[in-house]
């Protein structure tokens, strides 16, 4: 037990310099009770992060200035030793990846700078790759806007050497022709997956679906030469008709719809099934009235798209459908033209002089994309206005 005597050998100062939180008085009595001098804790004040720590922020500018800045130190470099475009573009690309890592990483961190160079890598690799697209649609458009005019969709090529003419019977071989493959895949490509879908089970299912995914990469020749070889046995080796080209391009169009019905139709819900299953409704009727109408829309999305997929096929129509100047509108008697025929076949033999045919060809390739483009936006609007209760 301390005396007072013992108390009074605290220095006098040493009250003023404590800590006056209850952790230092806590911590000073013990020093108290066994009469050695107090422990006195003091606390440092709080420094100001460095800007090296990760605190900063670069400017809003800071991504296209270093691409800016290295643009111009690449120019200057490349008009000195020779300039080249395409070695402009990627150095630029290169030499603004690594100065903006650095600056990122000197203000705002080796974190915030990791983020900002995966970043622009990917964006860097997005514009690679729409880089081609943008300089394939502005080529078809330069160049195919020279016979986008009203001869082009309203004459054909009958009688025409040189200058004149357009692609009406291209144009129209083209619909009929997609439209008998349509007509063809369709219904055979629905039930086969609404088979893989509902009935289907076991190691037949599974050795279907491999089939069906092997036929959605075979090559368009293929199908080409397996609807000749079939013509061929009944009408013999020199048969070209419009509807092979159909029978060719349903190869290439029925595994399309099959993938596309069957996603559709395996993420309609269950308990819709269900369902109809407790009021007494079969299988069947099940499908019919309750499974099919939920997915219509990704349906006929599906079947849009495998359209535009086909419609531009070239080398399965050479082998079946031929070469023809003339209308025809008949599938099953005679050659039948079609857009992309046309187009390989302007472009390869040109009459004299060749620049009409070369314009002509161009002009077709440019009705071709915009037929698939229409066909890309008419399927995302079906399924946009339709699709909301599979989306549900």
């Amino acid at each position: 037990m301390s005396t007072p005597d013992q108390e009074k050998t605290l220095p006098d100062d040493a009250s003023t310099e404590r800590d006056p939180t209850p952790a230092a008085t806590s911590a000073a009595a013990p020093s108290k009770a066994a009469g050695s001098p107090a422990t006195v804790t003091t606390s440092r004040p709080p420094t100001r992060p460095s800007v090296h720590a990760g605190t900063g922020k670069l400017p809003a500018w800071g991504p296209w200035g270093a691409i800016v800045g290295a643009a111009v130190v690449v120019g200057v470099i490349l008009l000195v030793i020779g300039f080249n475009l395409a070695l402009f573009i990627v150095a630029t690309a290169v030499v603004g990846g690594i100065a903006l890592y650095v600056w990122s990483r000197s203000v705002e961190g080796k974190r915030h700078a990791t983020d900002r160079a995966v970043t622009y890598v990917v964006t860097a690799a997005f514009l690679t790759a729409l880089a081609p697209l943008v300089s394939l649609l502005f080529t078809v458009i330069k160049r195919g806007a020279a016979r986008f005019d009203y001869d082009f969709f309203t004459l054909s090529m009958r009688g025409v050497i040189g200058e004149g003419g357009g692609a009406l019977h291209a144009i129209e071989g083209t619909l009929i022709i997609t439209g008998c493959a349509t007509i063809i895949s369709v219904p055979i490509g629905i039930l086969a997956a609404i088979y893989l879908q509902e009935y289907g089970k076991g190691r037949l299912r599974s050795s279907l679906t491999f089939f069906v995914d092997v036929m959605t990469g075979i090559p368009s020749i293929v199908a080409g030469l397996f609807a000749f070889a079939l013509f061929s046995i009944f009408f013999g080796p020199g048969v070209r008709m419009g509807i092979m080209g159909s029978i060719a391009l349903s190869v290439l169009m029925i595994p399309i719809v099959v993938r596309s019905t069957e996603e559709m139709l395996r993420i309609v819900p269950n308990s819709l099934r269900e369902a109809s299953y407790a009021l007494g409704i079969s299988k069947s009727r099940t499908i019919l009235k309750v499974v099919l109408p939920t997915a219509l829309a990704g349906i006929v999305t599906g079947v849009v798209l495998a359209i535009a997929r086909i419609i531009g096929e070239t080398a399965p129509l050479l082998i079946t459908t031929g070469v023809v100047a003339s209308m025809n509108a008949n599938p099953f008697d005679g050659r039948m033209s079609n857009l992309a025929v046309f187009a390989f076949n302007s472009y390869k033999s040109p009459g004299v002089p060749p620049q009409p045919s070369i314009d002509r060809a161009w002009t077709a390739a440019l009705v071709l994309i915009l037929i698939v483009m229409v066909l890309n936006v008419a399927a995302r609007l079906i399924y946009r206005r339709f699709g909301t209760e599979i989306k549900s």
